[in-house]
């Protein structure tokens, strides 16, 4: 006896096999636990998508250059904020309540060899669905996450003591909110080029900024989990501390770089780029950040990331001013004008 395949049998087992499935997720008969953990075979077939996936879309999207080491403070930083609680660090252990999950966080000082820097960094900046891993808490801030890949690249064969030393936990009488981790106890930054200096600048503008890394409206991950954390009185606390701070003030009165045509953008601007002078804005006593004497890798870093911004074309879209302003300064003008202002004493007019 022959069973003939009609399109209607198949329509029909199809159907049978969707409603047999959806009956058996009614029931609840499913062992969803999570101490149940997941069959070899499961376990494997997830892993195996999951690698091939971050694979594929890491050689599409990922950048040519995903990792940066030159600001490993602040991604340690991080790292000991959001991450450590899970995956450990060295001479830490991870919290046992994170491990129960399944599946657990790896051990990124033995997993962090199995991946290249481009998926790492797609893994960072995307996350992994189902498995707890999120992604980057804001998407317009790569270059936090190639800071990241750089730090968890170095995990492997990093010892306790220089973990310790890169994260640099103050006591919590001193620093309740271990703000001098990354700014340092001078509020200079502890010389790392992608924080800036924040002694010296106004309590209003590092208020202001707390207030905008924790509701949103200031974009960084590595802010933002500290920032939310902060009652308003532990803001305006800290705000208070680092601008008494010397800082900025250490600089002022240091000689310009010299560079007449960033002296040039830098005091009077470019009329005809429509480019204001920058000291029409940052100087003291205005609501915007103090440049004289800032570190100049800030600077130029900034410049950089904000005339990359694809997203904000004008400010017909945008409230964002920078972004505008940053995309008329001529490319091979960044870095002088970022070493002008860190030179730079204050402004003449």
């Amino acid at each position: 006896m022959t069973i003939r395949i009609t399109w209607k049998r198949v329509i029909a087992t199809l159907l049978g096999l969707a409603l047999l499935g959806m009956g058996v997720a009614w029931s609840g008969v499913i062992n969803l636990a999570a101490s149940s953990g997941h069959w070899a075979i499961t376990d494997w077939f997830l892993h195996w998508a999951m690698r091939n996936s971050v694979r594929t879309h890491a050689a599409f999207t990922a950048p040519k250059a995903p990792a940066d080491a030159s600001g490993l403070v602040s991604a340690a930083g991080h790292f000991a904020n959001s991450c450590a609680v899970c995956h450990g660090a060295p001479g830490q252990k991870p919290a046992p309540v994170m491990q129960a999950a399944t599946p657990p966080a790896p051990d990124l000082s033995i997993n962090a060899r199995e991946w290249t820097d481009k998926q790492l960094f797609w893994i960072l900046q995307r996350g992994v669905k189902y498995t707890g891993m999120p992604a980057w808490a804001v998407q317009d801030r790569p270059d936090e996450v190639r800071r990241m890949v750089a730090f968890v690249r170095r995990l492997p064969g990093m010892t306790p003591a220089q973990y310790r030393a890169l994260v640099a936990e103050a006591s919590p009488a001193v620093d309740p909110d271990n703000c001098t981790g990354c700014h340092g106890t001078d509020g200079r930054g502890r010389g790392s080029p992608d924080i800036p200096i924040l002694g010296g600048q106004s309590p209003e503008y590092l208020l202001a900024a707390l207030k905008g890394y924790a509701n949103g409206t200031r974009s960084s991950a590595v802010m933002k989990q500290v920032a939310m954390r902060m009652e308003p009185a532990e803001m305006e606390a800290a705000a208070r501390r680092f601008a008494a701070m010397p800082g900025l003030r250490s600089e002022r009165g240091s000689k310009p770089s010299g560079d007449p045509a960033a002296a040039q953008i830098v005091e009077r601007g470019l009329p005809d780029k429509q480019l204001p002078a920058c000291v029409s804005c940052h100087t003291p006593g205005k609501p915007y950040p103090v440049l004289a004497g800032q570190r100049a890798s800030y600077i130029a870093a900034r410049l950089r990331h904000w005339q990359g911004d694809k997203n904000v074309v004008d400010a017909r879209k945008s409230h964002a001013t920078m972004p505008v302003i940053a995309r008329r300064i001529p490319k091979d003008m960044i870095d002088p004008i970022a070493r002008y202002l860190a030179g730079n004493g204050g402004a003449t007019r």
